[in-house]
């Protein structure tokens, strides 16, 4: 098959593979809906002819450019990144591009600011992080315009083709559990901020399995951090200065845990053998800390990545999980307690 001298166009494309434009259309965007002996013809045809598709020109003519945005107001950087991974992953060799967009959510601009943002850049779809996912406001603003959105969350915030969720709350009591099988009866909480989704699901998950369990927080056993390593330590500190202070501590996340462990060190505690820290995320400090520390493995890329297709590919596969189990991942930093 030789090459056409002019640039070639999908119309060339089509009608040398027997195809419709739209088959064409839905090979270059990987869509589910082809059968491998077309999508391997079709492929063929594109590359014997070297055809590029035109973004700008088909981004006219959908009046949407082929850019997603990734809305975070996210102090946990780590969460951040790992979604985005996720996303890049998806989009990686297509006509897809991502855009990043750190917002306010405490400013009262924020709607108004995310709705100027939505109409320059006329996005394909928003992938939305907690705790502005939590926001209805913000999936009502993207309807209005027409926008595709996928929300990420602790808990179901909306259809199944609108949300990747994991469930916080379950995989928490199963950490209490843990703790009480070896004997842990002091266990002390660092919950997360509040207007946090997660941080809520995570401290419900903690105090149902506390009270199945028999057991009861006490006020000074419970203390808020925000998310940040030194907000760790803070609360790490409070809670070892109390006279009967705790056995264990479950940290809402691994940032805060790491805080914990730095904490106990200043006080000459050995973890595990003073001290049983848990964590959550499974970031890579919980496996780089010594000991290793046991935590919770939130699937955050795996999330990134079914977001991303439900806006590009919805009847992909991949794009129809909307549920992404967290496990505990047990490493060094539990033992049973003394005495």
């Amino acid at each position: 098959m030789s090459k056409p001298n002019k640039t070639p166009t999908i119309n060339d494309v089509a009608r040398l593979a027997g195809v419709s434009k739209k088959t064409v259309s839905r090979v270059i965007n990987r869509s589910a809906l082809l059968n491998e002996d077309t999508r391997i013809k079709v492929e063929a045809v594109i590359a014997d002819l070297g055809y590029v598709p035109n973004p700008q020109a088909r981004a006219l003519a959908l009046r949407r450019n082929f850019l997603l945005g990734l809305l975070h107001d996210n102090p946990n950087a780590q969460t951040v990144l790992n979604f985005q991974e996720g996303v890049l992953d998806a989009i990686r060799e297509t006509e897809f591009a991502l855009v990043v967009r750190p917002v306010d959510r405490h400013s009262p601009r924020m709607i108004d600011d995310i709705r100027r943002f939505l109409e320059l850049q006329r996005l394909y779809g928003v992938l939305i992080l907690p705790p502005i996912s939590e926001n209805d406001a913000l999936a009502e603003l993207c309807h209005e315009m027409g926008c595709g959105y996928v929300r990420m969350g602790s808990a179901m915030l909306d259809d199944a083709e609108h949300i990747v969720a994991s469930n916080d709350r379950e995989v928490v009591s199963q950490a209490v559990d843990y703790l009480v099988e070896l004997g842990h009866r002091r266990i002390a909480l660092i919950e997360g901020p509040e207007g946090f989704r997660s941080a809520f699901e995570r401290r419900e998950g903690f105090l149902a399995a506390m009270q199945a369990h028999g057991l009861t927080l006490p006020p000074e056993m419970r203390v808020q951090g925000n998310y940040r390593f030194d907000s760790g330590i803070a609360a790490a500190s409070r809670l070892l200065d109390i006279a009967d202070r705790p056995t264990a501590i479950f940290a809402s996340n691994d940032e805060m845990a790491a805080g914990a462990f730095h904490a106990a060190r200043q006080r000459e505690l050995k973890v595990p053998d003073d001290l049983s820290i848990i964590g959550f995320d499974d970031s890579p400090i919980a496996a780089h800390i010594w000991p290793p520390m046991t935590t919770v493995g939130w699937p955050v890329r795996e999330m990134g990545r079914a977001a991303a297709l439900k806006l590009m590919a919805p009847t992909d596969e991949a794009a129809q999980q909307y549920r992404f189990p967290a496990t505990l991942v047990k490493r060094q930093s539990v033992g049973p307690p003394r005495g």
